[in-house]
């Protein structure tokens, strides 16, 4: 028989706004909670429901990925779930790693260390320069409900790999991605700094425009659930502006 989540979550107080998010991942964690506060949500993360094993994402594309993660949970704890699947597409290696991002260098299938990732990527990549280390960051985020409705949304990052790693925040390949925009790989950026404009990001502000539709027809909030979309989107507006407004700090180049 099924543990349900309302008695065998240890760390997780569930209410009418708990939206669970299908990651362990504390860097996803992190940037999906600061994108997701404006709306009043109680975020839990799989580290909340320990009875929840690993899901194997078997799906051939990033939508594929997303939404057999946000399916299995909100089934496994009956309460809305929203899942990303994101990963690095370099052009000059056809797309990859693409969902292939997490176990780049693995061996045995599961996910390797982000170092040995890094590693594996900056050696394909010797000898090429300029243009042809154009990459895009991109993500599909998907979200469910308990009573089988579902959403997706998607957002890229478009930039290049460096030829080197620079930068402590951030995860997976963020210490590569240079970002054209400010001449900033994405882990010399602040959390606000990449929230700014990364994949997540964009594609987490997509979700939310179709999230007040979703949440009153399939969620458990209904009229009282999180606000209007809208609000979050002008305060992502704003907080662009003021990025593209701010003077570019000296020796900062790609």
């Amino acid at each position: 028989m099924r543990e349900n989540s309302l008695t065998s979550a240890a760390a997780v107080t569930v209410s009418s706004a708990t939206l669970v998010l299908a990651t362990r991942n504390k860097g996803k964690m992190r940037e999906l909670s600061i994108l997701l506060a404006p709306f009043g949500v109680e975020a839990a993360s799989l580290d909340d429901f320990p009875f929840i094993g690993e899901i194997e994402e078997n799906g051939a594309s990033f939508a594929e990925n997303a939404l057999i993660k946000a399916r299995a949970v909100c089934a496994a704890t009956g309460l809305p779930a929203t899942a990303d699947d994101s990963g690095l597409e370099v052009e000059a290696l056809g797309g990859a790693p693409g969902v292939y991002s997490a176990r780049y260098a693995a061996v045995d299938g599961k996910a390797a260390p982000d170092a040995a990732n890094v590693e594996k990527l900056l050696r394909e990549l010797e000898g090429v320069r300029g243009a042809g280390r154009k990459a895009r960051f991109r993500c599909v985020m998907a979200a469910c409900a308990p009573g089988g409705e579902s959403i997706t949304a998607e957002g890229s990052w478009e930039g290049f790999i460096a030829e080197q790693a620079a930068g402590s925040n951030g995860f997976g390949y963020d210490p590569i991605f240079l970002d054209p925009a400010s001449g900033l790989t994405a882990a010399q950026m602040t959390p606000e700094e990449k929230n700014r404009r990364s994949h997540r990001a964009a594609a987490a502000s997509a979700l939310l425009r179709l999230w007040p539709a979703f949440w009153g027809r399939g969620g458990p909030g209904g009229r009282n659930g999180p606000p209007d979309a809208r609000a979050f989107s002008r305060c992502l507006r704003r907080e662009q502006m003021k990025d593209s407004v701010r003077p570019r700090q000296a020796g900062r180049r790609l």
